[in-house]
């Protein structure tokens, strides 16, 4: 094996480094062994990756055993969960980059010949990934694993439940008391948002896209077997580092297509439009948003989970994992088999070994999909020349015309909400919220799950500039391009004028003539920006627009 690390470790000239990492109890014997950083984004805010930590230890105790020195670090993670519906929800997306900029120059300056990113809240997985592929070195990523179910009335119940709950209360639908019982059972212990949410969503695109080896995302992060899996990614990356299997080897145009169908079938997040056209880019892949919904549009959704289904994450590792569900796709010929994966072997061959429960209702077989099409959908109209992206798995509604309802931020929407001021057939619209805008892109889950909890959620359409999270559901259109801030429509609409979403016909519109569009744009004034210094406005000068997956890097 030629070794990236030996440039650090190797030679009379490196004396002074080895001395430097003896100090800290490397030895000879360690140093020439292959180098892997284990990037952790363990985290003492939140529960999604409280475990990390004792992962970690884990996935070291594995490249030990195969001839590897493993060699940990950290980098940030947000909570989206926690910083829902504040000020602090526009550090999330922005995260993403901070993640894939500080797992790359951590990789880059000590020469690792090898990277297992330990992951889990959202921004996390794709930034990790984003790494891998900009450094191109053997890596994998590594799903620290849903969080176990919350118990309450006899039902399963996720943090989705506590936001649903919160506009049931403002709307005088359920007591306090209810309230702070569901607040206090959703969340019993450490790990990811349990549906199938962004973080589970994207731990699925990890595995279809070959970056995960298959069979590990789905086991709980509180499960003892997850010790095992760790071990067993310690013994995949440095099989990987021994062969040069390399991330760019695997995340190929077909590995992008399999992913969005897993997406598709499982009627996951919105953000993986964001996140896969990123990850396509660092991969020097060619990937549009218009490749969602050709695909979304010819995969069945398969796996019946929250938000829109019954069933909850964990629910999929009792019923055989993700293996069952990449076993479907395969033999649907909705994926293409042949796609390597960072174990070596190719999708088909990695799902031939899955083991299905029997008699679970989670994953549907090929006969009897719960929808005949994916659960996303790409639409284009007067109101977004650019494209948007709306999620269909949940519900059945395809068409909603109504008056515009317009808020300049999130907070002002979510108040006409719980104050009772929205009113069926309204289309709530939430503007300068986009990546630039935002700055950031907030998620709108706290107002999304307001219009459930209020009873809106069948006669009222929410359409924004910023991002939804994965437990949303609704009629709900986001990633509004060009966003407002930049002068797309969005900053055209006026309180009352007609808005029209036909999912069918792929269209959304301002109805009003083109020429007065013309003319309020014509007298729009770009609003200040709301951060003049730090990361904030380093983001805003750099971002890319939603429809090119809010990159900051321009190649």
């Amino acid at each position: 094996m030629k070794l990236n690390s030996y440039t650090i470790t190797q030679g009379r000239d490196r004396a002074p480094a080895r001395s430097y990492l003896k100090a800290i109890g490397f030895t000879d014997a360690d140093l020439k062994k292959p180098i892997i950083g284990i990037a952790n984004t363990w985290t003492e805010t939140m529960n999604c990756n409280y475990n990390l930590r004792e992962l970690a230890v884990k996935v070291k105790e594995g490249v030990r055993a195969a001839g590897g020195t493993p060699m940990e670090f950290n980098t940030i993670a947000i909570s989206d969960g926690i910083t829902m519906g504040t000020e602090g929800m526009k550090t999330s997306l922005v995260s993403r980059e901070v993640i894939a900029d500080s797992i790359e120059l951590v990789a880059r300056g000590h020469m690792f010949d090898g990277i297992v990113a330990l992951v889990a809240c959202d921004k996390t997985i794709p930034g990790a990934a984003m790494a891998l592929l900009r450094l191109n070195i053997p890596g994998i990523v590594l799903y620290g694993g849903s969080i176990l179910p919350g118990r309450h009335k006899g039902h399963d119940i996720t943090v989705q439940d506590v936001f649903e709950a919160v506009g049931a209360n403002a709307a005088g639908r359920m007591s306090d008391q209810e309230l702070l019982e569901i607040e206090n059972h959703a969340c019993p212990g450490a790990g990811a948002c349990g549906g199938q949410f962004t973080a589970n969503t994207m731990a699925t695109v990890m595995e279809l896209i070959g970056l995960s080896p298959m069979g590990t995302a789905a086991v709980p992060q509180v499960d003892p077997r997850k010790n095992a899996v760790c071990i067993r990614c310690g013994e995949v990356i440095m099989d990987a580092v021994k062969n040069n299997r390399r991330p760019r080897d695997i995340v190929t145009r077909k590995a992008l297509e399999n992913a969005i169908a897993g997406v598709a079938a499982t009627g996951g997040s919105t953000n993986a439009v964001l996140h896969l056209i990123a990850i396509a880019r660092e991969a020097g892949v060619p990937l549009a948003i218009e490749d969602f919904d050709r695909i979304s549009n010819r995969t069945p959704i398969l796996v019946d989970l929250k938000p829109g289904g019954r069933f909850v994450a964990v629910d999929v590792d009792k019923a055989g994992g993700i293996p069952v569900i990449a076993q479907r796709l395969v033999e649907g010929k909705y994926v293409d088999g042949s796609a390597l994966t960072c174990t070596g072997r190719t999708l088909a061959e990695e799902a031939s070994e899955a083991r299905e429960t029997a008699g679970q209702e989670v994953i549907r077989p090929l006969s009897k999909p719960l929808k005949p099409t994916g659960g996303l959908a790409i639409l284009r109209g007067s109101l977004a020349p650019e494209g948007c992206v709306i999620k269909l798995a949940g519900h059945d509604k395809k068409q909603h015309r109504g008056p515009a309802r317009v808020f300049n931020r999130e907070e002002d929407a979510m108040s006409a909400v719980t104050r009772g001021e929205i009113r069926p057939n309204d289309v709530v619209i939430i503007r300068y919220e986009g990546p630039r805008g935002g700055p950031g892109m907030r998620e709108m889950l706290g107002v999304t799950s307001a219009i459930v909890g209020v009873g809106l959620s069948d006669s009222v359409a929410l359409v924004t500039d910023g991002r939804f999270s994965g437990a949303t559901h609704g009629f709900m259109v986001a990633h509004v391009a060009p966003e407002a801030a930049n002068g797309g429509p969005m900053a055209a609409v006026e309180e009352g004028d007609s808005i029209s979403i036909d999912v069918d016909a792929r269209e959304i519109n301002l109805e009003i003539p083109p020429e007065k569009i013309r003319e309020r744009l014509a007298r729009w004034q770009a609003p200040a920006p709301r951060y003049a210094t730090g990361v904030f406005a380093k983001y805003c000068a750099l971002v890319a627009s939603a429809s090119e997956g809010a990159v900051t890097s321009k190649f």
